[in-house]
């Protein structure tokens, strides 16, 4: 019998599709080892972007592609990852240890931008990266409801100048909502709203976090500016349900972020179908395929679509957003979709800023 190639395995790791991305490995992948020792071939991939989830699977899925070319007697094969930073990286003390900074935005409010913030945060950590949440809506802060965090609860002070983040759910969190009581109305002007963004930006300690994920007030005003001056903002997700007017709203939204020289990594499209509960009936409420039409529009992913669902209403006002109230949950993997997707596509940018050119190294010990 033949022995086994590395060119062989290598066309067997490279064709191999992504479980729920639907893309092919050699897309994502950012180097792969081919060791191969008479019958036993060793593979290690590296990707840039976490998938603990389905990590399990896609290497009983190579171990059994592998096993059946000629030659082959055992396989093993190692997933890991590696998180790059951003290339533009961030200078203040604060931000040092955060690789990444993304902005999660809408043009309008309604959308379900909070939610999707707070539950694309704890799907990137549910993969195995470390995350922080920050609640950048001054007016209207509601990660701390969504969270769970007992009201009264404020941040620990270091020294005279910095906060230190609340955890919840395995997450780094600041929300001017730890600041104030839920009946204090922010009566202030753009200015005023942008300095407090800019304080809890730079004067919370945030550790080690791959990912910074910043739930955005609607709109193209004040804070998006300040954001975009203050931070080195890696890229923005784009959340936007699929009727004309949320469409309209959202294109000024992926304009903004040109006009400020911040890609965006994607489009949520939220609220797309509803699925009645009682008579199984699957209906387009607010209309068909407006995610779709509008990353097409501006040429950037349309990284999933979510449902019309009143568990995620229901979860998020408990304080237990659908990642971790049913993890195994239908809803749960979408949200797990979306994030390993807009995670790959940031993987992707980072590279190219960084001119990392995606290699294969192969040993044949």
């Amino acid at each position: 019998m033949a022995a086994v190639t590395q060119t062989q395995v290598d066309q067997v790791i490279q064709q191999y599709p992504i479980p729920r991305m639907g893309k092919l490995l050699k897309e994502w992948s950012m180097t792969n080892e081919i060791a191969i020792d008479g019958g036993h071939v060793h593979v290690a991939i590296d990707l840039g972007f976490p998938v603990a989830s389905i990590r399990q699977q896609m290497s009983q899925s190579l171990v059994e592609l592998i096993s059946k070319l000629p030659g082959v007697e055992s396989v093993d094969v190692d997933i890991r990852w590696h998180i790059a930073g951003n290339a533009r990286g961030n200078s203040s003390v604060s931000l040092a240890s955060v690789k990444n900074v993304i902005a999660v935005a809408s043009g309008k409010g309604g959308v379900g931008k909070s939610t999707t913030s707070v539950n694309l945060a704890l799907a990137l950590s549910r993969e195995g990266a470390k995350v922080g949440l920050l609640d950048a809506d001054i007016y209207g802060p509601s990660q701390q409801l969504m969270l769970g965090i007992e009201e009264g609860k404020r941040p620990e002070q270091q020294g005279q100048e910095y906060l230190l983040p609340i955890r919840a759910h395995g997450l780094q969190t600041m929300s001017m909502g730890y600041l104030v009581t839920e009946k204090t109305p922010m009566v202030w002007r753009g200015p005023m709203a942008s300095g407090a963004l800019a304080q809890m930006l730079n004067q919370t300690l945030w550790g080690e976090l791959d990912y910074l994920i910043i739930d955005m007030p609607p709109g193209t005003g004040d804070i998006q500016l300040t954001l975009s001056q203050k931070a080195a903002v890696a890229g923005a997700v784009i959340v936007t349900t699929p009727q004309d007017i949320a469409l309209l709203d959202a294109q000024k939204g992926i304009e903004m972020f040109s006009k400020v020289q911040v890609p965006v990594l994607g489009v949520v499209e939220n609220m797309a179908i509803h699925h009645c509960s009682q008579c199984g009936h699957r209906e387009h409420v607010f209309g068909e395929g407006g995610g779709q039409r509008i990353a097409e529009d501006y040429q950037v992913p349309l990284l999933g679509s979510l449902p019309l669902a009143l568990e995620i209403r229901e979860q998020t006002d408990a304080g237990l957003p659908s990642v971790v109230a049913q993890p195994d949950s239908e809803v749960a993997a979408l949200f797990g979709d979306i994030a390993r997707h807009m995670a790959a596509e940031l993987s992707l940018r980072n590279a190219r800023q960084q001119d990392v050119v995606p290699q294969i190294v192969i040993k044949n010990d």
